[in-house]
C-alpha cells in the first residue's frame, strides 16, 4: 500500500511538473533568451521591484498572524515567529511538490511547538475558505467595474467575442483545455484526501474543530482587516512590478487588477507556484490591453522568476531560523 501511494505522489510531482513546463515550452519555444540578460541589465527598474518585496513578505506575515488568531479559539497557542515560519516554508515547499504547503505549515506547528496536526488543518480549510470567497467577491467587482470599459472598447474597434476567439491558435485551445482538466484533477484529488480523512475518527473530529473555530475568533473585524490586507498585499506585490519595464508602465491599475484575478485563478492549476498556467493567462491579458507579445513574454518571464525567487529565499530563511530556534531550546534543557 505504502508503495502504490508513493507511487501515486510521484506520479502526480512529475504530471505537475510535465504541465507546467510544455505550457512555458509552447510559450517560450522561439523567444530569444538572449535578451533576457540585457533586459535585466539595462531596461528594467529595479528600484520597484525592491518596492514591491516588502508587501510580498507582508503578505505572508499577515497570514501567519492570522493563522496564530484562529488557531487561539481551539486551545492551540503556538510562538508567532513558529507560525510565520511554518508559513514561509510552506510556499516555498509548494514549489517542489504542488499543494504539500497546506500539510508542511501545519507539521512544522506539530513537530516545533505540539499543535495538534488535525486542528491545524481543520484551521486551514477555514481559512481557504474564507480566502476563495474573497477571491470571488473581488474577481466579481472587477468584472462589474470593467464591463463599460470592455463595453467601449469593443464599440471603438468593432471587436466581437468571435473575434476575439478566432485570434487562438488551436494550441491555445489545447493548453486552454488542459488547464482545465488540470483544475478538475486537482478537485479530484482534494475529495480523495478529504475521504481518507472521513475514515479517521479523530482527525475529522480535529478538523472540524478548526473549521468552526472562526465563530469564537475573540476580534472578528482584526480577522478581516487582516484577510484584506493579505490580498492588498498580493496585489501591490503584483501590481509594482509592471512600473519595472516601460511596455507595461502605461497600462493602468484596471489592467494591474485583472491580470491579478486572471493570474490568482491559474495558480489553482497544480504546478509549482503556478508556472505555465500563470505566464499563460497574464501573458494572454496583457496582449488584450495592447502590451506586445515579445513585452508580455518578458514581464511573465522575470516577474514570475524574481518572485518565485524571493518565495524560495524567504523559505530558507525559516528554515534556518526554526533549526537554530531547536538548537538553543536544546541548550536550555542542557
Amino acid at each position: 500500500m505504502d508503495f502504490r501511494k508513493k507511487s501515486n505522489d510521484i506520479v502526480k510531482v512529475v504530471a505537475s511538473l510535465a504541465l507546467g513546463g510544455a505550457i512555458l515550452y509552447w510559450m517560450y519555444r522561439d523567444f530569444d533568451f538572449k535578451q533576457v540578460e540585457h533586459v535585466l541589465l539595462h531596461e528594467m527598474d529595479w528600484t520597484w521591484m525592491l518596492l514591491s518585496f516588502p508587501f510580498g513578505i507582508l503578505a505572508q506575515m499577515f497570514r501567519g498572524w492570522r493563522w496564530k488568531q484562529t488557531l487561539e479559539p481551539i486551545g492551540e497557542h503556538p510562538r508567532t515567529s513558529t507560525a510565520l515560519y511554518s508559513i514561509f516554508l510552506s510556499y516555498a515547499s509548494s514549489l517542489v511538490i504542488p499543494r504539500i504547503g497546506e500539510f508542511a505549515r501545519c507539521a512544522v506547528l506539530k513537530r516545533y511547538d505540539g499543535v495538534s496536526f488535525p486542528k491545524a488543518l481543520g484551521t486551514v480549510v477555514t481559512e481557504r475558505t474564507v480566502d476563495t470567497l474573497l477571491i470571488f467577491l473581488i474577481a466579481i467587482l472587477t468584472f462589474l467595474l470593467h464591463i463599460p470599459i470592455f463595453t467601449k472598447f469593443f464599440a471603438h474597434t468593432g471587436t466581437s467575442l468571435d473575434t476575439v476567439l478566432r485570434g487562438f491558435s488551436l494550441t491555445g485551445y489545447v493548453v486552454t483545455a488542459i488547464c482545465g482538466i488540470a483544475v478538475l484533477w486537482l478537485a479530484h484529488i482534494l475529495l480523495q484526501r478529504l475521504y481518507i480523512y472521513n475514515k479517521v475518527r479523530n482527525a475529522l473530529q480535529g478538523i472540524w474543530q478548526g473549521i468552526i473555530s472562526l465563530k469564537d475568533v475573540k476580534d472578528v473585524p482584526l480577522f478581516i482587516l487582516m484577510s484584506f490586507a493579505i490580498w492588498g498585499c498580493y496585489f501591490l506585490h503584483h501590481y509594482l512590478a509592471f512600473f519595472c519595464f516601460d511596455a507595461t508602465s502605461h497600462v493602468g491599475f484596471g489592467c494591474g487588477l485583472v491580470t491579478f484575478i486572471v493570474g490568482s485563478f491559474a495558480v489553482i492549476v497544480p504546478t509549482p507556484n503556478g508556472a505555465g498556467p500563470w505566464h499563460f493567462a497574464v501573458k494572454t491579458m496583457l496582449i488584450l490591453y495592447g502590451v506586445a507579445d515579445n513585452d508580455a513574454l518578458f514581464f511573465v518571464l522575470i516577474v514570475h522568476s524574481v518572485q518565485t525567487l524571493l518565495v524560495v529565499l524567504l523559505g530558507f530563511y525559516a528554515w534556518g531560523a526554526l533549526l537554530l530556534q531547536e538548537r538553543k531550546k536544546g541548550n536550555i534543557h542542557h
